[in-house]
């Protein structure tokens, strides 16, 4: 007796339209328990779809550039009875809101088979909520469409209501109508918004020497769709200082040099995120976001940070939940795990989700400044560059300082500029001083 285990894509943190990059393995395939089955990417991170069994791959029911989402039938495994499933493992204790641990894939479910009988497994239903919601003002049309499908019009900057037919079911406008919307309006020569900004001129660059085309991973291009995006409806402005942390770092290398070999190492970047943390609590403003009217000022009460990495597939952050409870050295050990599952492409999309304002870091490569541009629906964004030595004037004598630079892009629509000046003040009084954080 054997048993046919239903492998499907675990909670994934509410993300639809999740795409198959590659599919590993076949029909007749042995494979192991928590083998790589698929790499799946949104549009913020990949991600390894581990087997939930080990036995023999009976069928694949996806092929790359398919669209899958929670609960979606990957394959079905003919796995031996005296083979470890993983709803057979004991469940590990789940820790409270901990950023950086995977969230385990749902039970699988296992059908006793005979071997030498072939099941086909029942294939799920999708239902489509029936509710009808009018989006966009002064408007008679009544657009029929999935939460998903409004959510990604959305995320093009598209008011679904001017979409006047769709091509699913009983006229349901499907995301493929609103591709087509937005390929129309951008071949007017107009974005949506109607800012009449001129599409690129397309060049062909092969009759001035050899090229070679890439084609650009689904979280560049997403990303640079949400930046234009951003760039085009923000009024940013950035807010340029630096900051003595001579002090701050006399004192992190004191608290490395007390620590074990197998410990991990506290960064400049610790101390910055709890700075921020105190100034945030101070400045509420900045721990808030616009509603998409622009009427109302949304105040948060958590405070989680986006920590942009590094990685080969492009840059993701993902987010520290509740840096202001937490110690410098269970953030520094929180930090060190979740950017090596960013770089090793393990990331959840729940882990890159409920950010409050991000950080992002140029510290181990160079420059002396940038403008980083907010992540919205946050409303600003920390940019840090490499800090060095320099000769600071103290009334008497120059002394030799470490000057660390430090870049503030903040939303003008909801923080100005003398709430800016004061916000980058107060994180710069807690890193120039790091006691100030006790108080």
């Amino acid at each position: 007796m054997a048993l046919l285990i239903e492998i499907k894509v675990p909670d994934v943190g509410n993300v639809a339209g999740i795409d198959v990059v590659d599919v590993l393995v076949k029909p007749g395939d042995k494979i192991k328990l928590e083998q790589t089955l698929a790499v799946l990417e949104t549009d913020k991170a990949s991600m390894d779809l581990p087997s939930s069994a080990a036995g023999v791959v009976q069928q694949v029911f996806i092929k790359p550039g398919d669209n899958v989402s929670e609960g979606t039938l990957i394959a079905t495994v003919l796995a031996d009875a005296e083979e470890p499933v993983l709803s057979e493992i004991e469940e590990p204790a789940k820790p409270e809101q901990a950023v950086g641990v995977e969230k385990m894939p749902e039970p699988v479910v296992a059908v006793p088979v005979a071997l030498s009988v072939a099941q086909e497994p029942a294939q799920s239903v999708v239902h489509e909520p029936a509710l009808s919601v009018v989006e966009g003002t002064a408007s008679a049309h009544i657009a029929h469409a999935t939460p998903a499908v409004r959510l990604f019009a959305r995320e093009l900057g598209v008011a679904i209501d001017k979409i006047t037919a769709g091509s699913g079911r009983k006229g349901r406008i499907v995301k493929d109508d609103v591709k087509h919307f937005v390929k129309k309006v951008m071949e007017a020569g107009a974005v949506q918004s109607g800012s009449g900004i001129p599409l690129m001129p397309s060049v062909d660059f092969s009759q001035f020497g050899e090229i070679e085309e890439r084609k650009l991973s689904k979280i560049k291009r997403l990303t640079g769709q949400n930046l234009s995006r951003v760039w085009l409806n923000l009024p940013m402005v950035t807010y340029h200082d630096e900051v003595d942390i001579t002090d701050m770092e006399a004192f992190r290398i004191a608290l490395n040099a007390e620590k074990a070999k197998d410990e991990v190492k506290l960064t400049g970047l610790i101390f910055i995120i709890k700075a921020l943390a105190a100034a945030m609590e101070q400045f509420p403003q900045f721990n808030a976001s616009l509603s998409a009217d622009g009427e109302r000022l949304i105040l948060k009460k958590y405070l989680n940070m986006g920590i942009a990495v590094d990685t080969p597939n492009g840059l993701v952050v993902p987010v520290l939940r509740d840096v202001n409870r937490k110690g410098i050295n269970e953030l520094s050990a929180e930090l060190a795990e979740i950017s090596n599952k960013a770089r090793l492409g393990k990331l959840m999309p729940a882990q890159m989700q409920g950010g409050c304002i991000t950080i992002s870091s140029l510290g181990g490569i160079g420059g002396t400044a940038f403008t980083p541009i907010v992540n919205a629906p946050e409303v600003a964004i920390l940019g840090v560059t490499r800090a060095k030595m320099q000769p600071v004037w103290d009334g008497l004598v120059f002394v030799p300082r470490l000057m660390l630079p430090l870049d503030l892009t903040y939303d003008h629509r909801v923080i100005d500029g003398v709430e800016g000046a004061r916000f980058m003040a107060a994180i710069k009084q807690y890193l120039g001083d790091i006691r100030r954080l006790l108080l």
